[in-house]
């Protein structure tokens, strides 16, 4: 007999969210459901009808885990609606800025993980060198974008300024002093992942991958025509399911897409491997690419190059596209600037990506391992939710503002 097993909230992740999991007699998943409960966050509104330089300060604020990505993909919406060509020292300040985000945020979620792979006699190692890779990571995004949180420097039309040679050469002997502390961190991350002895095949899935470049991003690698976004009521087969989501489910060809770090190494990586051991193999190993690139750049730039470019801010109405590869997937905005004004803003967030693969994911195995399943994908639902206006009392649909491509 089919029972049906409801996690809510999920846990040890960014925002909220429920799986719900209909299981056979012995426990196995035979339908996973993911989605989001987190409420709505509106900021797109909020941006339309205000100045550009409105969008990046404000769209930052959709989540206080990824800001550095949603700054960075509002920045080149504008650049790319305004018709902007950034100087090639802004280029690598931002570059530099998302590749140490990266390492950031991926130690993050090794933090969160932690419990479910740090055995008790190495935990407090674990920890440690967790809060030793995020302080340099940190004073990276820091230095170069004005602030760790909410980066105040990057700015339409490049970087408000190119950081100074002292700087640079800090920058760059912390993050040399780190490379071993990292590359022993990822060691042991990877180590204890295959220790876990996780099923063979537990979160594999058939569904693509989606990325646009190996770790920046890349707005000519995101073909909008390919792209759908249907509403909730649209995909999950169970109505109560689908009236609680809080967000759309994007397609790529007509499929839902996986995104982020195991996406990225198997589009531009070869990375073949599937499931929940290659994500956190996958994600381990993006931080030692991200710091590699924080060392190339911080070794290479120019801190007497000009960092930002003149541009006319009155706009063409061009709809402008940022993609850029955030440590979860592919973030991309959407920007249109007419009068000097924001006519047009839209998001779509790297979780929001996953959410329709995550549910299924978790299929064909005993719903113990769901919420292991959930969390590899390293999902932030505070970004990844719409708005709609909805019945009090039926609880219908009256007005659907979430697909306005």
């Amino acid at each position: 007999m089919s029972e049906k097993i409801v996690i809510s909230p999920t846990s040890r992740q960014e925002g909220h969210a429920e799986l719900v999991m209909e299981v056979d007699d012995e426990g196995i998943v035979t339908k996973g459901r993911y989605f989001s409960i987190t409420p709505v966050r509106g900021l797109e509104k909020m941006v339309t009808g205000k100045a550009p330089e409105s969008a990046p300060v404000m769209v930052q604020r959709i989540c206080g885990v990824c800001p550095i990505p949603h700054t960075l993909a509002s920045v080149e919406a504008m650049d790319d609606s305004l018709g902007i060509e950034i100087p090639k020292a802004a280029r690598q300040l931002r570059e530099l800025t998302l590749a140490a985000h990266h390492v950031n945020s991926h130690a993050i979620h090794q933090f969160l993980i932690a419990p479910d792979v740090v055995p008790e006699n190495l935990f407090t190692t674990a920890v440690e060198s967790v809060s030793e890779i995020r302080k340099t990571a940190q004073s990276v995004v820091e230095t170069v974008a004005g602030e760790g949180i909410h980066p105040s420097d990057v700015r339409i039309g490049g970087m408000a300024d190119n950081i100074s040679e002292v700087a640079r050469k800090r920058l760059y002997a912390r993050c040399k002093q780190l490379k071993p502390k990292l590359d022993a961190h990822v060691e042991l991350i990877i180590g204890l992942v295959a220790d876990k002895g996780f099923p063979e095949g537990l979160g594999v899935t058939n569904a693509p991958t989606l990325a646009t470049d190996i770790l920046y991003g890349d707005r000519e690698n995101f073909d909008l025509d390919r792209f759908t976004e249907i509403m909730p009521e649209s995909w999950y087969d169970d109505p109560e399911v689908a009236k609680r989501a809080c967000s759309t489910i994007p397609l790529y060809d007509g499929r839902n897409v996986e995104v982020g770090p195991r996406a990225r190494a198997s589009v531009y990586g070869g990375f073949t491997e599937r499931g929940v051991v290659a994500q956190h193999v996958a994600r381990a190993l993006e931080m030692k690419t991200a710091l590699s690139k924080c060392i190339d750049i911080l070794g290479e730039l120019d801190t007497s190059a000009p960092t930002m470019a003149d541009f006319d801010v009155t706009g063409t109405n061009k709809l402008g596209v940022g993609a850029i590869e955030g440590p979860r997937g592919m973030d991309v905005h959407m920007a249109q600037v007419a009068d000097g004004k924001t006519q047009f803003y839209s998001c779509l967030v790297p979780t929001t990506w996953n959410i329709p693969t995550m549910g299924p994911a978790t299929e064909g195995f005993h719903h113990e391992f769901g919420p292991h399943v959930i969390r590899a994908y390293d999902p932030c639902l505070s970004c990844a939710t719409h708005m709609i206006v909805v019945d009090d009392e039926d609880r219908s649909i009256l007005k659907n503002e979430m697909v306005r491509i």
